[in-house]
């Protein structure tokens, strides 16, 4: 038996242990952290941000590395530093997708990384459902994972409604509180015991008719779709507060939700039970996406029936916008899905797009930077721009060549 060369998170370590959480969605790992104090662990999500944290995962990470790697080590070596934890009682946790990308590579970069800083004690947990890793202390059940599934969609549809409702409020930041406060009434039901779907629909048309209460202007600003890279796309430590600065431009921002990103690697997991034969994993994911396009049609459905509010895209058309631009076995990182949600944002009438990209991310520059000339050929009326995030990036420099973007909507 090949002797492990990291640290398990153990089932003593379950007791006394804190883990910490990088932050990419606030109101969806919020929820997410939520389900897992439910089950025993105790978790904290870091919500730090500023220039030191990009200093500090510079400091140990190469500068060539990927971007989103030298900001989340920055996160958590910043939190170990900080004097708020004992180190000694401390677990970190990284998502990891189980591709050839960044999201699988990352967890080794970490652990070089808090050698190099004196906390090479520190287990750091893979959370994946292709078990790249054992750890005894966090295993996750099929409960847990069913719970998993509703924060998404519950971070979704609050993304969602925020985002559209935001840029026309009466009086400022009352779509932001509304989410918030929505988060931490989620965030309570997550650490009780029962949950039904039935419930979860009644809390779906509830959120609906307090978003719906907010007196909103009746003029229309320019659409600006938000795709990418995941990390960058939707953390605003890692795309400068993206969002929050194109609403201040005078835009309604729209951003695909997590929902479709999970898809994706459910779908992936099909394609390779077709293409390599294997028939269980293809089966199960099989399972998996009809259970997760099922609920996605009834939020779909609902917000239609119970609101004005524009739905999400279903998956299953989504997938049919990309047919002719690219194959659906380029599935290195965002891959297919990067063309796709372009594609998505233009079909429901928003031309105008931040592709963001981490410099020199292989499957962003092919998927997103280089599908960008196909779909402006049949698509003569969309704007795209590009946007490279680096530590050695200025906002001013990206910010300019998105109100150019913006000039150019009008």
């Amino acid at each position: 038996m090949q002797e492990k060369t990291y640290i398990p998170f153990t089932e003593e370590m379950k007791k006394d242990y804190t883990i910490l959480i990088p932050n990419m969605l606030p109101m969806h790992f919020t929820l997410m952290s939520k389900v897992f104090s439910l089950f025993g662990w105790k978790t904290e999500l870091l919500l730090t941000q500023g220039q030191h944290i990009k200093d500090l995962g510079l400091k140990y990470v190469h500068n060539d590395t990927c971007y989103p790697a030298i900001l989340v080590i920055g996160q958590f070596l910043d939190a170990l530093q900080s004097g708020r934890y004992d180190p000694h009682k401390v677990a970190l946790i990284l998502f990891q997708t189980g591709g050839g990308c960044r999201a699988s590579n990352y967890i080794n970069l970490l652990r070089k990384a808090l050698e190099k800083a004196g906390y090479g004690y520190v287990p750091v947990i893979s959370l994946s459902l292709s078990g790249l890793e054992e750890h005894p202390g966090f295993h996750l059940t099929l409960p847990i994972w069913h719970r998993l599934v509703y924060a998404v969609f519950y971070g979704d549809l609050l993304m969602l409604l925020r985002n559209q409702c935001k840029p026309y409020e009466i009086r400022k930041g009352e779509s932001e509180a509304l989410a918030e406060a929505w988060t931490d009434r989620l965030a309570e039901e997550m650490s009780h015991k029962r949950l039904s779907y039935a419930h979860v629909n009644e809390n779906y048309k509830a959120i609906l008719d307090d978003f719906n209460r907010i007196p909103r202007a009746e003029e229309r600003k320019p659409r600006v779709g938000v795709v990418g890279e995941i990390f960058v796309k939707y953390s605003p430590l890692g795309n400068n507060n993206l969002e929050d600065f194109l609403i201040s431009e005078g835009a309604e921002v729209t951003v695909p939700g997590l929902v479709d990103f999970c898809l994706y690697c459910v779908y992936n997991g099909i394609m390779d039970g077709r293409l390599y034969g294997k028939k269980t994993v293809g089966t199960a994911m099989k399972m998996a996406f009809r259970f997760l396009t099922g609920k996605q049609n009834d939020l779909i459905r609902i917000i239609e029936e119970h609101s004005s509010f524009e739905p999400p895209t279903p998956f299953e058309h989504t997938l049919s916008l990309v047919q002719g631009y690219i194959g659906i076995g380029a599935k290195m990182g965002e891959g297919w899905l990067l063309t796709a949600e372009m594609l998505e944002l233009a079909d429901k009438g928003i031309p105008n797009i931040v592709c963001t990209q981490p410099f020199g991310c292989l499957p962003n520059h092919i998927c997103g930077k280089g599908m960008m000339k196909p779909i402006k050929e049949r698509n003569p009326n969309i704007n795209i721009v590009a946007i490279d995030y680096d530590a050695g990036a200025t906002a001013v420099n990206q910010e300019n060549r998105i109100k150019l973007m913006l000039a150019n909507s009008q």
